[in-house]
């Protein structure tokens, strides 16, 4: 198994060629003739993830974030980007990000947190997807059942008391999309990160905003994607692996 394969199997899944302008995504380092044997998956390559990838033997990783948004006129240790990037070249280890291209992917990212949380009759396209709630529920308990499938704090700003019928989300840092959910008719918002003033326009609208964490949204679009790429390989050729740590610690979860 090549680097370029595994390109290409997740190109097939989220296209790269749907990423945003300004994104990324794509193969970063590496060469794509490079042989892979494991593969390790992580939202972000940090310093850790890359010791991870040395200790386990990885010689690819698949992040959801993507080094050198802004372009750069060198590489050096001065700064903490260029301190990767050379490990990365160092240790002889090839880097794949899926960003934007994942995050608007049917099946990606927001695909997936909205099936993780429960939603019935999911629609949506670009980076929103909305949905019904089993059954309607106040914003307190919503926001305790958020707590419980993604496993992080939850920021409830808005009345406790408010009834919650249809809620929409955008992962990561998606605050900035509610008005589109509030056009597919939700009375609730959910991303990673909501900044002080999306809260408040949201609360003058009528919607309550949950606040559940960049990393805790995230995680289950990238352990999809990574049980997705494991389905298409032959296991005994390729393993996969996921650090599941926001920072990239060392709690990871092999795959058969």
């Amino acid at each position: 198994m090549t680097v370029r394969e595994i390109y290409e199997i997740i190109h097939g899944l989220a296209p790269f060629d749907t990423q945003e302008e300004w994104d990324n995504s794509g193969l970063l380092v590496g060469s794509g003739s490079g042989e892979v044997t494991c593969v390790l998956f992580a939202l972000d390559a940090t310093l850790p993830v890359i010791l991870e990838a040395e200790k386990c033997g990885a010689e690819l990783i698949v992040t959801h974030h993507p080094l050198m948004l802004s372009a750069r006129r060198r590489l050096t240790d001065e700064d903490y980007e260029g301190r990767v990037l050379q490990r990365l070249i160092r240790s002889g280890i090839s880097l794949i990000a899926a960003h934007t291209s994942l995050d608007r992917a049917p099946g990606g990212m927001n695909d997936t947190l909205a099936q993780t949380i429960g939603l019935q009759n999911i629609e949506g396209e670009g980076f929103i997807r909305a949905g019904d709630l089993p059954f309607p529920m106040s914003a307190a308990a919503f926001a305790e059942q958020l707590r419980l499938k993604l496993g992080d704090a939850v920021r409830l700003m808005g009345p406790e008391h408010a009834v919650v019928h249809r809620a929409g989300l955008c992962t990561g840092s998606g605050g900035g999309e509610w008005e589109e959910a509030a056009r597919l008719g939700c009375d609730a918002f959910i991303s990673g990160e909501i900044k002080h003033h999306l809260a408040i326009a949201m609360a003058g609208s009528g919607i309550a905003a949950f606040e559940c964490g960049h990393f805790a949204t995230e995680l289950p679009g990238l352990l999809a994607l990574a049980e997705a790429l494991q389905t298409r390989l032959n296991p005994l050729q390729c393993r996969v692996r996921i650090i599941r740590s926001a920072l990239g610690g060392y709690d990871f979860s092999p795959k058969p």
